[in-house]
């Protein structure tokens, strides 16, 4: 009886998001500009992207999502915000546990309003949205988002910012304008789940380590999510 070889499971991806001439190692660039850094020619505001589902272990997107377009006044009623439809598009084509990387600048910053073509400001709570029992419990269902994503965020502060102390710093980040140059927010899919009750419980501010190390100018604080039943 001849055996049969078992399947290899399929390679997952490593995606830069909007890369540009910016290769990473290991990482398939899809962006709009046709240059010889872009392996996927294709604009990220069209949907579906050519990535198959469930097909990307990691990703990173680097200054892009403040350049997603806001809705006009002359949309259609009810359709979905690009922010929504990115992080929709983003849950498609990632595995569960995948994770994806987002720096864009901090609302705060001269850095986020300097840019003619900057569309949007981001903020910790934007992240909010792409999580489904968050998304309940404050009665927004009918955005109609698909996506759930846990994440943690941290900050990258100006090198004034970073040189104080704990309390001083958390209190710069939260009150003082250009104390943060840009947010770094990783987002984790989360596995389907029966169950759809939660509540997210405090942020914890920690200096955690990144990536193995320690980063004085990098503040990393985690925001949870537990589910119920």
């Amino acid at each position: 009886m001849k055996r049969t070889k078992p399947k290899e499971p399929p390679k997952l991806l490593k995606l830069n998001i909007a890369g540009g001439q910016q290769r990473i190692e290991g990482y398939t660039n899809i962006d709009i500009a046709r240059i010889k850094e872009t392996d996927i020619v294709h604009d990220l505001n069209v949907y579906p992207w050519p990535i198959k589902s469930e097909s990307v272990e990691e990703a990173v997107c680097s200054h892009y999502v403040e350049h997603i377009p806001m809705l006009c006044a002359c949309c259609p009623s009810g359709k979905q915000d690009p922010l929504l439809s990115f992080f929709d598009e983003l849950y498609r084509v990632m595995v569960v546990g995948g994770k994806c990387n987002i720096v864009a600048p901090y609302y705060s910053s001269r850095r986020c309003w300097q840019d003619p073509t900057h569309r949007r400001a981001i903020v910790e709570e934007t992240f909010l949205y792409a999580n489904a029992n968050w998304r309940k419990q404050n009665r927004l269902d009918h955005y109609n988002v698909k996506a759930d994503f846990d994440f943690t965020y941290g900050h990258a502060v100006a090198p004034d910012v970073a040189a104080r102390a704990e309390d001083v710093r958390l209190f710069w980040i939260t009150h003082y304008l250009n104390a943060v140059n840009d947010i770094q927010v990783t987002l984790i899919k989360r596995a389907p789940s029966p169950v759809e009750s939660g509540r997210v419980v405090e942020m914890a501010h920690t200096n955690a380590p990144v990536n193995g190390e320690a980063h004085a100018n990098l503040r990393r604080s985690a925001r949870k999510v537990k589910v119920l039943g």
